[in-house]
């Protein structure tokens, strides 16, 4: 019997293709042998939900890997910085999908590095997938690693800093720091909202990144399934990030370009809503005291400077405004 956060009661799940969605996202052949059918039910027996590739999952490869006929605003790479050292480091990265779609993005530059992080227990899952796939075009490119990284656990996070020399040698030749923290389908259970939150903030301020330095850029791919149970979470979020939504649009055959709508907006037809969120960290919330207990990080008490509850509304704001919808 399974007493763990990737076996809920009563786990009926079955796998997950992206024929299933409206996703873009192609699996080849070794692809299919690490996210297929059969693995993912291998998985789910093993790893519970982690084994399975959710929705958001699908998403956000659409939008690391798309047709050359779609626009996104923001691209996710900027090609017009491939010659910078750019660190993605995945939270919750499950079966790895989407860690290996960004690889095969990034590798076209050899400086590039992906970190792929879930809970310790779940990182052999990781290990193996990625060992299945396609590593780049050049042998000798260290494009991913695999860490344990359980959220709202500060050793790991900066175990994974030590790693990148971000404590023990910032001015070292081997310096880099994570410029995108990558998040799919992440905001689910309440247990979970706060340690996921303070997994950001940890990874976001001194000494993982240095208030000189740009702010690594927050992805979080999101699709609704409780409102009531996950607006808590982006109340709190919005008080120490600014986010938006990613938006998008296409050129026709006429080669016309369509107007911009928020990318995501439907997903496999239920009529749920799916979001891409880019997200940075609030400069005036380094100067903030992060709660230790997790109801107060959920109630808003630090953020602002003080010490009472508050809550952010541009979670609520998007969906009021309906984004074109």
């Amino acid at each position: 019997m399974h007493n763990h956060v990737n076996f809920p009661e009563e786990l009926t799940i079955s796998p997950l293709l992206p024929h299933e969605t409206d996703s873009t996202c192609d699996l080849g052949d070794k692809q299919q042998l690490a996210f297929g059918a059969e693995a993912q039910r291998e998985g789910i027996e093993t790893y519970g939900i982690a084994g399975r590739v959710w929705e958001a999952a699908y998403l956000i490869t659409s939008y690391i890997d798309h047709p050359s006929t779609w626009q996104f605003d923001p691209p996710l790479i900027d090609k017009h910085l491939s010659g910078h050292k750019r660190i993605f480091l995945e939270l919750g990265s499950g079966t790895g999908i989407v860690a290996v779609k960004i690889a095969q993005a990034a590798a076209m530059s050899g400086r590039d590095l992906v970190i792929a992080t879930d809970l310790p227990e779940v990182c052999p899952l990781l290990e193996k997938n990625l060992i299945v796939t396609p590593k780049g075009d050049s042998a000798n490119t260290q494009v991913t690693l695999v860490r344990p990284l359980s959220w709202g656990n500060y050793d790991h996070a900066i175990n994974i800093v030590r790693e990148l020399k971000l404590v023990d040698d910032p001015s070292g030749p081997e310096h880099g720091c994570v410029t995108h923290i990558i998040c799919s389908d992440l905001v689910y259970f309440p247990e979970l909202l706060a340690p996921f939150l303070r997994t950001l903030l940890h990874l976001t301020s001194p000494p993982s990144v240095s208030i000189f330095e740009s702010q690594p850029r927050v992805i979080i791919s999101y699709k609704v399934r409780s409102l009531s149970k996950e607006t808590p979470f982006w109340s709190a979020f919005g008080l120490w990030f600014s986010f938006e939504p990613v938006i998008a649009r296409k050129t026709d055959v006429n080669n016309s370009l369509s107007e911009w709508q928020r990318f995501g907006s439907d997903m496999g037809g239920d009529g749920d809503l799916a979001f891409i969120f880019v997200a940075r960290r609030r400069p005036e919330s380094h100067n903030w005291t992060i709660p230790s207990e997790n109801i107060d990080l959920l109630g808003g008490v630090g953020a602002r400077g003080t010490c009472g509850k508050k809550s952010d509304e541009t979670f609520e704001t998007l969906l009021l405004m309906g984004l074109g919808e």
